[in-house]
């Protein structure tokens, strides 16, 4: 049965049963104690998650919803709304940094079209490639909510449901990204109003403003806030300044982890639609690995709203998934090391702690 909005939030606390065995297994491992760093955590992390001492990588997918921003109007961006969907088609021609990345992880790639604007150049054929646009782009929030209620919801059950079909298929592991000319913007916004964090501290370059473009965009989404000022409830705030990309994003966190997957979480942008998802059901964190940390700013603050250690720091800002897309061999190895490496006992080698006995 497809779960309707209210259905997507019921989510299951992680299961911390396998927590002991999980951390026996590691530490008998032929290697000193917590010598193999976060990898020994990210193991344990994926063994609750799956509920098995023996975690997998399995089909790992990586769904990247493109959707354009009304208050791209506002030139809050130093490129055109048209962008959005000439990067659209430079993902389905293969051509895009998230490509190359999926292919380096052995990720099954999709494109969701959730809202662009403009037409779409003449692409080629692409494996995975789904039209569902709840609108040709958004509203501008300077001056009006991005969406109707009605529409963010059927935003989110669009990228539930993109993420049901993903697990039938057998995937575990999963990853989401972004595209969108001005969603750094949007993203910003909703973490100011759910974080409580002031815009001037949320506001960075996105696609590379100058000092004058950058003190331009802080202004605007400023006094997009003071517009909005009375709304605060999770839902409403991202109808409000959100984008059809990042809501489906928001639906894709829920059902990700109504799924029991692992859910590898990108930059600033999706980090924002987690903070989103994380308001609605907070127990979608605990299925969380954090790939990366951005060097957007505002990325290191929405990290420690999460208690977050991300797995990579190497200063990207590009979004499309491409962090998340660069973790997926660490988790590969974080399985490998449980699952393969001998343990003391049944390699014959002296384990310290048996010393003395």
């Amino acid at each position: 049965m497809t779960p309707t909005f209210s259905g997507l939030l019921d989510i299951e606390p992680l299961d911390l049963s396998l927590r002991d065995e999980l951390q026996h297994l590691i530490d008998t491992r032929t290697k000193p104690p917590g010598s193999l760093g976060r990898l020994e955590s990210l193991a344990r992390q994926l063994g609750l998650i799956q509920h098995t001492v023996r975690p997998t990588v399995a089909r790992p997918a990586m769904i990247v919803f493109a959707g354009d921003h009304g208050v791209a109007n506002e030139g809050v961006s130093p490129y055109p709304q048209a962008v959005t969907a000439q990067m659209v088609a430079n993902f389905l021609a293969g051509g895009a940094a998230i490509n190359a990345f999926s292919g380096v992880a052995g990720l099954v790639l999709e494109i969701v079209d959730a809202g662009v604007a403009t037409d779409l150049p003449p692409v080629p054929p692409f494996p995975s490639f789904i039209q569902a646009p709840i609108a040709r782009g958004t509203r501008n929030f300077a001056h009006e909510p991005a969406m109707t209620r009605e529409q963010a919801i059927a935003a989110l059950e669009a990228g539930a449901a993109r993420v049901r079909h993903h697990a039938a298929l057998g995937t575990n592991v999963i990853g989401f990204g972004e595209m969108g000319i001005a969603n750094t913007s949007s993203a910003a916004c909703l973490m100011s109003r759910l974080c409580n964090v002031p815009i001037d501290e949320c506001v960075g370059r996105g696609t590379g403003l100058d000092n004058a473009g950058l003190a331009k965009k802080r202004n605007v989404l400023a006094a997009a806030l003071a517009h909005h000022a009375n709304v605060h409830e999770p839902l409403d705030v991202l109808a409000t300044f959100g984008g059809f990309e990042i809501a489906m994003m928001v639906g894709a966190y829920l059902e990700a982890a109504r799924s029991h997957m692992a859910i590898l979480v990108d930059g600033f942008i999706a980090t924002a639609a987690l903070v989103v998802a994380d308001a609605l059901a907070p127990n979608v964190r605990g299925y969380c690995v954090f790939a990366h940390a951005s060097n957007e700013a505002g990325h290191r603050r929405m990290l420690d709203h999460f208690g977050a250690r991300e797995l990579l720091s190497l200063d990207l800002r590009l979004g499309e998934g491409t962090g998340a897309a660069l973790a997926v061999p660490l988790l590969r190895a974080a399985c490998a090391f449980l699952n393969e490496m001998a343990s003391f006992e049944s390699a014959g080698v002296d384990n310290r702690s048996d010393r003395g006995k």
